[in-house]
Formats: C-alpha cells, sequence, structure tokens
C-alpha cells in the first residue's frame, strides 16, 4: 500500500502527524464541556400564569382552558400537560425531536396573544424554555451573621436576592436560571374596615376600581411655547402610603370618602407561601439550574467565585453569609475519576497481557504507543462533533481500550512472521502490512456498522447513546490508520524477533527459557482442550 510505504519511507512526517493528532486531541479534552451525562435534548415549553388569590377550579377555568384551546393546534406538539394549583397555573408543552426551541418559543408566544382576556388582576403569561423544575447543580443557603448584629427576618431579603444575587449568578456563563426560595416580596396592603366601608356604603370592588384606575400616569400631548416644547403629563401612580390614603373612593351625600376612611395602608412583605429551614434556623435558599451542553466543572467555578466576590463584599456589609451547601459536580467528579481509573487500568492490564503473549519488549512498546494514539485523538472528534465529556462517552473509551489493539496486533504479527522468516526490517514492514490491510479494514467497518446507527437515532435513547458510539467508531477508526501507518514505521526501526530479544541480556533473564508467558499460554492451551474434551458434541 502507498500509504504504508509512504509513511515507512518518511518517519518524519509520520511521527509530525503522530504529535499534531495527539496535540489537537489533548487540546479537544481541555476544551470539551464536562458533564455527568450527555445532553439530552427535550423540547419541552413552560408557561407559567399566576393570579393571586385565585382557587385552583377559578385558575382552569379562566386561565388554563383558555390557553389550552389556542395552544393545542401548534405545529409539531407531540404532548401537552397542564396542572392547576393555588393562585398559579402552568402548562406544559412537549414537541417533536430535533424541534427548534427559539422558534417554537416565540409560536408560543404569539398564540398566547390571542387568548381573548385574562382576569384584570392575573399576571402575564411568563414561558420559560428551561424547566424551573429541573434539579439544580448547586444549593446556596443565605443565613445571618450572628457576630454582625443582624436583626430582623431573614425571609425579607427577598428584594436583596432578587436585585442583586439571582442577576449576579445568571450572569455566569452555563448558568441558565435561578432561583429563589424561602423569601417575602414586598407589597402596598390596604387594610380596610369592612364595618366603616358599609357605614359609607362603599363595596370592596369600588376600592379596588379606584386604586387601580389612579394609579397611572397620563400624556395630555405637548406644545410650544417660543423656542421651547413642552411635554403634558399628569403624574399619577403612587409614590408613598400618603399616596394612597388621601385617594378619593367615592362621593357619598356630597362629601369625599378617601382610602384612610375606611381603612389604613402599610409597606411590608407578602405573607410568607414557603419557609426554609437549617439547624440554626430561618434562612433563604437559592438554586442554580445548568444550562443545557454546557460544562458544569467550570459553571461551578464561576458560581464559587460569585459567592466569594458576594460574601467579602455586599452580603457582609449586611451581616449575612452565602454558603454552598450542595455542589452538584462533587458526583461528576467521583463519577468521571471512577471511569477513568477504569479507562487506565483496562489499558495497563491490556499492556501487561500483551507483554506476557508477545515475549518482546519492541512488540510490546510498539503496541503500547499505539494504544493511547487512538484514544486521545477521538478526543479532538468529540469536540468537533459538539459532544460532551461524561461516564457514558468515557465508558465507550474504556470498552474501546480493547478493541484499538486488535488492529495493531494483527499487522504486527504478520510483520512480526515476515521477519522471522528472514527479511529485512522494512520489507518485512511493507509486505506484512500489505498482505493484512484488507482484513484489517474489514474488521474496523463491521465493528463500525454496529455501533454508528445509534448516532443517528434521535430519540433520548441515540442522544443518551451517542456519546458511547461515536467514541467506539472514532478510536476504531483511528486504530486501523495508527495499524497501517504507525505500527509499520515503528516496526522497521525498532522491531526484533524473540530470537534477537532472547540474545539481549536483561530480557532473557527476565523470561527464562520457559517463563512465565510459556507457563500462562500452557494453562489456557490445555484448560480450552480440556472443555473440548468434556463438552458432550451433540448434532444440531
Amino acid at each position: 500500500m502507498r500509504i504504508t510505504e509512504n509513511a515507512i519511507r518518511y518517519p518524519v512526517s509520520t511521527s509530525v502527524g503522530v504529535i499534531l493528532l495527539v496535540l489537537f486531541g489533548i487540546i479537544g479534552l481541555i476544551r470539551l464541556p464536562v458533564q455527568l451525562t450527555p445532553t439530552v435534548d427535550r423540547p419541552e415549553v413552560n408557561i407559567v400564569t399566576t393570579w393571586p388569590g385565585a382557587s385552583p377550579q377559578e385558575v382552569e377555568r379562566e386561565i388554563v382552558d383558555e390557553q389550552e384551546e389556542q395552544l393545542k393546534s401548534l405545529e409539531g406538539l407531540v404532548k401537552m400537560e397542564s396542572s392547576s394549583t393555588d393562585s398559579v397555573g402552568s402548562i406544559t408543552l412537549t414537541f417533536l425531536v430535533g424541534t427548534d426551541l427559539d422558534s417554537a418559543v416565540v409560536k408560543v408566544s404569539n398564540r398566547l396573544q390571542q387568548v381573548p382576556s385574562y382576569p384584570r388582576d392575573a399576571d402575564k403569561p411568563v414561558i420559560y424554555s428551561v424547566d424551573p423544575d429541573t434539579n439544580a447543580m448547586a444549593w446556596m443557603i443565605l443565613r445571618p451573621l450572628e457576630e454582625n448584629g443582624f436583626e430582623g427576618d431573614i425571609s425579607t431579603m427577598y428584594r436583596l436576592c432578587d436585585d442583586f444575587l439571582k442577576p449576579e449568578f445568571e450572569r455566569i456563563p452555563g448558568i441558565a436560571a435561578a432561583n429563589i426560595y424561602g423569601g417575602r416580596e414586598r407589597e402596598m396592603q390596604v387594610i380596610v374596615d369592612p364595618a366603616k366601608l358599609a357605614a359609607r356604603r362603599v363595596t370592596m370592588n369600588d376600592l379596588a376600581e379606584a386604586l387601580d384606575r389612579e394609579n397611572r400616569n397620563y400624556s395630555g400631548g405637548d406644545f410650544d411655547e417660543g423656542k421651547r416644547r413642552y411635554v403634558v403629563r399628569t403624574v399619577g401612580e403612587y409614590r408613598s402610603e400618603g399616596d394612597i390614603a388621601e385617594l378619593v373612593v367615592a362621593v357619598r351625600n356630597g362629601v369625599p370618602v378617601h382610602v384612610r376612611d375606611v381603612g389604613r395602608v402599610e409597606l411590608t412583605h407578602r405573607k410568607a407561601r414557603s419557609k426554609m429551614f437549617t439547624q440554626e434556623g430561618p434562612v433563604m435558599a437559592l438554586t442554580a439550574i445548568q444550562e443545557p451542553g454546557s460544562n458544569a466543572i467550570e459553571a461551578m467555578a464561576g458560581l464559587k467565585a460569585a459567592v466569594a466576590r458576594l460574601n467579602d463584599g455586599l452580603l457582609r456589609d449586611r451581616g449575612l453569609h452565602l454558603s454552598m451547601d450542595y455542589d452538584g459536580t462533587q458526583y461528576i467528579h467521583s463519577s468521571i475519576n471512577l471511569v477513568l481509573t477504569s479507562l487506565l487500568i483496562g489499558g495497563t492490564l491490556a499492556i501487561v497481557v500483551l507483554s506476557l503473549f508477545l515475549r518482546s519488549l519492541t512488540s510490546t512498546l510498539v503496541i503500547a504507543v499505539a494504544m493511547p494514539i487512538s484514544l486521545i485523538g477521538t478526543f479532538l472528534f468529540m469536540k468537533m462533533f459538539g459532544r460532551t465529556l461524561n461516564v457514558i462517552s468515557l465508558a465507550g473509551m474504556a470498552f474501546a481500550v480493547g478493541i484499538v489493539v486488535d488492529n495493531s496486533i494483527v499487522v504486527l504479527e504478520n510483520i512480526y512472521r515476515h521477519r522471522q522468516m528472514g527479511k529485512p526490517r522494512f520489507k518485512a514492514a511493507a509486505e506484512g502490512s500489505a498482505e493484512v490491510w484488507g482484513a484489517v479494514l474489514a474488521s474496523t467497518l463491521t465493528t463500525i456498522a454496529v455501533f454508528i446507527p445509534v448516532i443517528f437515532i434521535k430519540e433520548e435513547a441515540g442522544q443518551l447513546f451517542g456519546d458511547i458510539a461515536l467514541a467506539l467508531c472514532v478510536s476504531v477508526a483511528l486504530s486501523l490508520i495508527v495499524s497501517i501507518t504507525v505500527i509499520p514505521s515503528l516496526s522497521a526501526r525498532i522491531l526484533h524477533t524473540a530470537e534477537d530479544d532472547a540474545g539481549r541480556r536483561g530480557f532473557h533473564n527476565l523470561w527464562g527459557s520457559v517463563g512465565l508467558a510459556d507457563r500462562v499460554r500452557a494453562g489456557i492451551t490445555g484448560g480450552v482442550g480440556w472443555l473440548l474434551q468434556t463438552t458432550p458434541r451433540r448434532l444440531v
């Protein structure tokens, strides 16, 4: 083969190619996003609508049913699920695999605008392309520092978390969203006396309509006065509790009825819907949701840096402390380290077994060099195909350890046979490789044909196991290239026969005339023979 002959004739070019493959493979490994499992694309859109004070039945009848009527005919919609709880209605839309989420969000938004009407005090629907209930990669606890003299209720720090902590976390690359638990938002409350309302013949609807009607700014147009232009505006938005207290709700018998006549106005916090506690007492919690396909390790490093920065500045001045109580990357580290350990042990055992049976230091060295070339080069293609480094892809590479040496062993054994026939190294390397390259190619293609269909499966199974299929296919394909280029090039320069190695001092002393390898092989041969003799032969 011309490729093999060129690899033997130009060893410097072959070495440069190997170095470049390994170098870019290492760069790809460094830049690969690290996750626990592969990213499974679930094209889902979540819609959450809040109606304070409404019962689940009212939420379903007035909001969810109307939204479902508009959303049920969306293109590519597979499943629609809804739930109605106290004050909150949510809808989850599942689309066909491969649907562009950005385009789906736009279509959902357009359909929601076609809903005829919403209840007057209901909030606008919020659309999420990432499920807010997804398992968080980190939990952070906000607690008071006793030594700094923090006084008050920690749950009233919701505005601090919403205005400063949450945006700080969501700006970190790899963080899709941050959620707040255990806090109470600030709100202006009008606490009325029913007896005073009845005495002045004012209903709750009259009060609610007046509060909503007057809390607005109106534009009165503009006019020119000489060289100047003036814009006329009527400012009616409330700025303080006094503005609301002086609001005229109605006129009875020619006497205006103010809000202060029927109740009082207070700037306070909402009633707590949930509370968070630790052994030290009440706290607030923040979670961070990882963006799909991002590097979990880098995102966690950014989170920890942000937590340290906030503790040293903003929070310390307020007598608060934010601690990282759950780190999801710890399990990722332990799982990946376990798979990497298995990969290294498997490679080491493969080299040990080869040295036992080949009984040649140079032959073992040739195979040992070829193995990491195929595995490290796989990382380059994983980066090119947009994959991640996870336990599935690493497991595929662990499986490939025993497969990538097959092609090299076949080629090396045939070259070794030609060397024993008395041929020079260069001629034995060229002719030995040319004899078996067809068989090696067929063996590689059959292995790839088994795993490559998994890569093209778009469902969850294909997305989950696509990494293991890609790792196996790429590593086996690279082992084919290595076996017909690197193996012949190395064999033409350093390969010795068993007789050559036995004549070398040190190696002969290591194995002896009948060494461990002979005893191991004899044991395996005897065991196989015994099994063949004891197994009854049946004609099928």
